[in-house]
């Protein structure tokens, strides 16, 4: 073993989700005994492997796959790779699990179950470690909320039987409505589950009928409001930092990604370019 090579975890609670548990860690000679948890565990495998018993039988989750444990299941876990493991966990209350199937009409045979204990899954495994990246970050509760959503929905319908929810309708005034209160709210926007009341929607349909009607995600949308108020500011003088400030970006290194990606150039060439003396 590298002599630099320490255990290292990373434990905390989202607010935007509710409580949600989530750890980040690194284990090498950690053992976890015979032991329960009262709702699901989700945990992304990052580096190394897991050697684990599971409903009797021992079981190996390698780089890349996922863990899954249904509720008030005995399971232990340890290293299966000399440098430990590293993963990405989730431990969410099974009502916020309900919750969100609830939103859709999914719930009511109660609380699904998954078959599996590792898996192998490449989409799945990519987006809930995006997802716990973003859960860590200084994005919006719009945007963590309906990522939340997103990954929780996919994963049960792939591998807990999860039927297909209902198509989204077409609610334009809805839609009108929510775009109103993000146009006035860039720097601040509401969160999904805000939104959602203020339309009458439960919080997974709007955000399938708002993508319906637009093609992007309530938070995407909102990202290309914030980028075209940005260009009329620069346009006017105002310096990338003032503009970052103003429309809510987490700072004037963010809005420099964003713009680019999205316009080719950066906000102060962009800024020189239309004219306005450099500040």
């Amino acid at each position: 073993m590298a002599p630099t090579e320490v255990e290292r975890t990373r434990f905390w609670t989202s607010r935007e989700l509710h409580g949600v548990e989530l750890l980040h860690a690194h284990y090498i000679e950690q053992r976890f005994t015979p032991h329960v948890h009262e709702g699901f565990v989700f945990t992304v495998i990052e580096q190394g492997a897991q050697s684990f018993r599971h409903r009797g039988s021992d079981h190996l989750a390698p780089v890349g796959s996922m863990v899954l444990i249904n509720p008030d299941e005995l399971h232990t876990g340890s290293k299966a790779h000399e440098q430990g493991w590293r993963y990405r966990g989730f431990y969410p209350d099974n009502r916020l699990i309900v919750g969100v199937l609830a939103e859709l009409g999914l719930a009511a045979g109660g609380l699904p179950a998954f078959a599996d204990s590792v898996l192998h899954d490449p989409q799945l495994h990519r987006m809930f470690a995006e997802l716990h990246r973003l859960l860590d970050s200084q994005a919006s509760a719009l945007q963590q909320q309906t990522a939340w959503r997103e990954a929780i929905l996919a994963l049960f319908q792939r591998h807990a039987q999860v039927p297909a929810g209902r198509a989204p309708g077409h609610e334009p005034r809805a839609v009108a409505r929510a775009k109103e209160l993000l146009s006035s709210q860039l720097a601040e926007p509401p969160s999904l589950e805000a939104l959602a009341r203020a339309v009458n929607l439960s919080p997974f349909h709007f955000a399938r009928v708002f993508r319906r009607a637009t093609g992007l995600p309530p938070h995407t949308w909102l990202l290309q409001r914030r980028l075209e108020q940005a260009r009329g500011l620069l346009k006017t003088g105002c310096t990338p930092l003032s503009v970052a400030m103003q429309l809510g970006f987490a700072d004037q290194s963010h809005l420099s990604r964003q713009f680019k990606r999205t316009y080719g150039v950066g906000p102060g060439e962009y800024r020189k370019a239309c004219g306005a003396r450099p500040g």
